[in-house]
């Protein structure tokens, strides 16, 4: 089979013709590209010099001495040393540890419990939506500050009445060393579950209600639908909303701050709640420092193997 001259040659003019197109086109991408860097130059520095550069200042101050007034001096590992000897740093880990636990047993199924029997309501539904976000409008410490009158000791203190309802009571809620840690998470739930609860509303909105239709047909059971269509359609969802609980569990400061000050008996001491304290109370800005690179690496540990273990449920 033979081509045509004269089709050889039309040939070789459309393909010269692309090249040459192409080759005018890279030019102007270039300057597109270089127009549109030079536009997000502002922004790269502006974000480096507010985020990046203080992440970096505390990294070199992690192994510095310095009153913040003073020229710094260089310590080397000592912060880390002074740090690693202190013997309140393994019982703040465990309690650290142990509100996380009891955040994760607590904090994750209560707002999707909520949200599930939320958008089965009829009537209601909005209020029941304002009512639930309410606690997050009110400022923490307000709200933990109303909370430490609830847990009273006393007969008269809010918790005790209602348990007194029951025949249970009066409790030490935060003078007992027992009870201190979970009284915290109940504040922590309820402040923090509002949040939580919109986003599994709006999750729940987006699941098709033929899936629950067919299911109901098939004789499905409320908690077969939730298993089988509601959980497995919010999968994504669910997994993000645990990792940034693990992370803020982690880094909890307010209630153990404002509530019991990490007592009773450094019961409720937390790792943030020492780095206060060696920085304000003891003027120990270089130890706080290192304390706070070691979270930070904590949290890095743990956000990646989180996501390696859950990458492969995720993808389902």
């Amino acid at each position: 089979m033979t081509i045509a001259p004269e089709r050889l040659s039309g040939t070789v003019d459309r393909a010269a013709q692309a090249v040459g197109s192409v080759r005018r086109r890279n030019p102007q991408r270039r300057r597109a590209a270089i127009a549109a860097l030079l536009f997000l130059i502002p922004a790269l520095v502006t974000f480096g010099y507010f985020a990046w550069w203080p992440i970096l200042q505390s990294a070199a101050l992690a192994f510095q001495q310095t009153n913040l007034i003073e020229p710094a001096q260089w310590v080397g590992l000592r912060n880390f040393e002074i740090l690693l000897a202190d013997p309140l740093l393994p019982k703040a880990a465990l309690n650290t540890l142990w509100f996380t636990v009891l955040s994760l047993a607590i904090g994750l199924p209560v707002p999707l419990v909520c949200a599930v029997l939320m958008s089965e309501l009829r009537r209601g539904g909005t209020l029941a939506r304002v009512l639930a976000y309410l606690p997050v409008v009110v400022p923490p410490v307000v709200a933990v500050l109303l909370w430490k009158v609830f847990f009273s000791p006393g007969e008269t203190g809010v918790v005790n009445s209602l348990l007194a309802l029951v025949g249970i009571g009066p409790l030490p809620w935060l003078q007992s060393p027992e009870l201190a840690m979970p009284s915290l998470v109940i504040v922590a739930t309820w402040s923090g579950a509002g949040t939580a609860i919109l986003i599994y509303l709006a999750a729940l909105a987006g699941v098709s209600t033929e899936l629950y239709e067919a299911a109901e047909l098939d004789g499905a059971s409320v908690w077969q639908r939730v298993r089988y269509i509601t959980l497995p359609q919010m999968r994504g969802i669910i997994l993000v909303l645990l990792l940034l609980q693990i992370i803020g569990a982690i880094q909890v400061f307010t209630e153990p701050y404002v509530m019991t000050d990490g007592g009773p008996a450094n019961a409720t001491v937390t790792i943030l709640l020492m780095i206060y304290r060696y920085a304000f109370l003891f003027g120990n800005y270089g130890v706080a420092t290192a304390l706070s690179v070691l979270l930070a690496i904590v949290l890095i540990i743990v956000s990646a193997v989180y996501l390696r273990l859950t990458r492969s449920w995720s993808s389902r």
